[in-house]
């Protein structure tokens, strides 16, 4: 953790690196600040941030809100506090947009194909508990009442916010920098980015696009490609980061809540731009879900800023919309 310095304007032209652990991962923050700051506090503030979506969203704390959902009874309201609102909201709403390839509900199905907090044997379940599994998965299953704050469980549907959360926990890290007259920041969250501002010398926050390095090397003419991140967020999904083989198939961790099975044509990497990091998360998703084709057409007609790489024969291949090529640094 860095200290402060001495002048002010050594101060104001200074970035400082903060550290910690959440979500089963690591967050950063890099920022400026024309101000003096207790570095220390403002750890402890970060991380006490994240600690509270962790207390409303984490599948792997029993006695986290979102696990409390999970045990209600059929028919039985459950209130929401203000981050697991916002997000339950965004969520579902593209879930609707996405046609189910982003479902909240996915988890029975994720952990019938043995991934995730509640991770059953890997290889092809038997048929038997995919059908039960696809009875608890489908977000028209839930009736969501924001007016009231409350949503209402129908009877063995699992919430799982960690396509997600991710993304929302890097938003409300940004928000808490500002609100600490932070001028500059860079935040990122398991991989996922959002970075607002100007350093030094008015220059912005450039971040490499995370992919696949050990299949890149190999693949002729692929660019690295970077980023200027001034009031906007970077996510990426893709399925070299959680998947097994079995008995000579390859099973990713993306699963499809439409089919209840694991996306075929899943893309090496897919990323996404938007406004805030939980909509560049969850699209993320949801496009990797899509499969690369699929993705990216919808990707186009939907004005989504997103870049595939997707696995051939002669190596990685590289599609990006046209909103994402309008973020390229020059």
């Amino acid at each position: 953790m860095n200290t402060s310095l001495s002048s002010p304007s050594a101060q104001a032209t200074a970035v400082h690196a903060l550290h910690g652990q959440t979500m089963g991962t690591t967050w950063s923050v890099q920022y400026t600040s024309a101000t003096r700051l207790d570095p220390h506090a403002l750890h402890d503030a970060v991380q006490a941030r994240l600690d509270q979506v962790v207390a409303q969203m984490s599948t792997w704390d029993a006695d986290a809100d979102i696990m409390r959902f999970n045990r209600c009874a059929a028919g039985e309201w459950f209130a929401l506090q203000d981050d697991i609102l916002q997000v339950i909201t965004t969520a579902l709403d593209i879930a609707s947009t996405s046609g189910g390839a982003f479902d909240p509900t996915v988890s029975p199905l994720v952990a019938a194909w043995g991934f995730g907090a509640h991770a059953g044997d890997r290889g092809r379940p038997a048929e038997s508990a995919l059908v039960e599994a696809r009875a608890c998965v489908g977000w028209q299953h839930l009736r969501f009442d924001p007016a009231q704050r409350r949503i209402r469980q129908p009877g063995g549907v699992m919430l799982d916010l960690s396509a997600i959360a991710k993304g929302y926990g890097v938003d409300v890290v940004a928000d808490l920098l500002r609100r600490r007259s932070i001028n500059a920041a860079l935040v990122e969250v398991g991989g996922e980015l959002y970075g607002y501002g100007r350093k030094a010398e008015d220059n912005a926050w450039r971040v490499l696009v995370e992919s696949s390095p050990e299949e890149e090397a190999d693949s002729d003419g692929l660019e690295p490609r970077v980023l200027t991140l001034d009031g906007v967020a970077v996510a990426t999904s893709g399925d070299r980061w959680h998947a097994y083989a079995q008995n000579g198939r390859r099973y990713s961790h993306t699963i499809d809540p439409r089919s209840g099975e694991p996306v075929t044509d899943a893309a090496a990497a897919v990323t996404v731009i938007a406004d805030d990091a939980m909509h560049a998360d969850a699209w993320a998703t949801a496009l990797t879900v899509m499969g690369a084709t699929h993705g990216h057409a919808f990707a186009v007609r939907h004005g989504l800023a997103a870049r595939f790489l997707q696995r051939t024969a002669t190596g990685l291949q590289e599609t990006m919309t046209p909103a994402f090529e309008r973020h390229l640094a020059a």
